[in-house]
């Protein structure tokens, strides 16, 4: 018995000693954005590998950083652009979902099937069509085109049609039974079940939405209608770069979702832990 206490404190240890090492690892880069957004120039070049701490704690990449980028537009137009990227997909997939999951209708699978065969392709291959479509309707540098590739997601569809599978039927046969029609089945009763669903959807579109730099990089060609990741890849030279005021900013920008995220912490888990998938 004392045996086998012991070993499983042995496991215990090793897989604690594991997840340190692995969370130092993750941390590390992190640190080193943090470190290097307070030296200068020189020091963040210096092939000294002892320099690791700024020699005086300065705020001068921050503050020039701010009035060559303004900020406060690229705080503003990713924080609409993942508002109104997480309505959309949310009411879209809703619908659709419920629409897949819980109706019939005629050719109900082969729609479907067009879902998951886009879950399936690179998302690349649809950038040439959708650039051409807000060119035609005159959206670009402009919300609508920073918004336009999320307002409709296959995953959300997916994600909230095994959810709506996964209720009873007896939910909607009583109230069909009561005199409910569809729509005051699905808004009253369906949807407000699903909500853990629609957390996991709202959470993984505001990520992605934060993440995406190809499709803000070719609608939004002015600094001032982009957003936060676009900016930083704009501020990589091609020759040289200002690595301190390139950090700086990379650290002004994970702001919006370390509060986010502080904010929002007990939601994140639930979300995630209810979707069972991986971001």
């Amino acid at each position: 018995m004392d045996s086998y206490k012991t070993k499983q404190r042995m496991t215990q240890g090793l897989i604690h000693v594991i997840l340190i090492v692995v969370s130092i690892t993750m941390l590390v880069p992190f640190l080193w954005m943090l470190l290097t957004a307070f030296k200068t120039l020189s020091e963040s070049t210096s092939v000294n590998p002892f320099v690791i701490f700024p020699s005086s704690w300065k705020l001068d990449n921050f503050v020039s950083v701010w009035k060559n980028y303004n900020f406060l537009y690229l705080y503003k137009n990713t924080i609409l652009m993942i508002f109104w990227r997480v309505v959309c997909a949310v009411l879209t997939a809703t619908l659709a979902g419920y629409a897949f999951g819980r109706l019939n209708f005629p050719g109900k699978n082969l729609l479907f099937s067009l879902v998951l065969i886009q879950m399936m392709v690179p998302s690349q291959i649809f950038i040439i069509p959708q650039y051409v479509m807000i060119s035609k309707l005159g959206w670009m540098n402009t919300m609508a085109g920073l918004v336009f590739p999320g307002v409709v997601t296959a995953f959300g569809t997916f994600l909230l049609k095994q959810g709506y599978q996964g209720l009873p039927k007896s939910l909607e046969e009583a109230a069909a039974i009561d005199g409910c029609s569809i729509p005051q089945r699905f808004l009253f009763i369906m949807a407000p079940l699903t909500r853990s669903a629609m957390v996991s959807l709202g959470i993984f579109t505001a990520v992605f939405a934060y993440k995406d730099l190809m499709w803000p990089m070719i609608v939004s060609t002015k600094i001032e209608k982009t957003t936060l990741s676009a900016a930083l890849a704009k501020m990589q030279g091609q020759y040289s770069s200002n690595y301190p005021e390139l950090m700086a900013a990379a650290l002004m920008a994970c702001l919006p979702m370390i509060v986010l995220y502080l904010v929002f912490q007990k939601q994140f888990i639930e979300g995630i832990a209810t979707s069972g998938s991986k971001l």
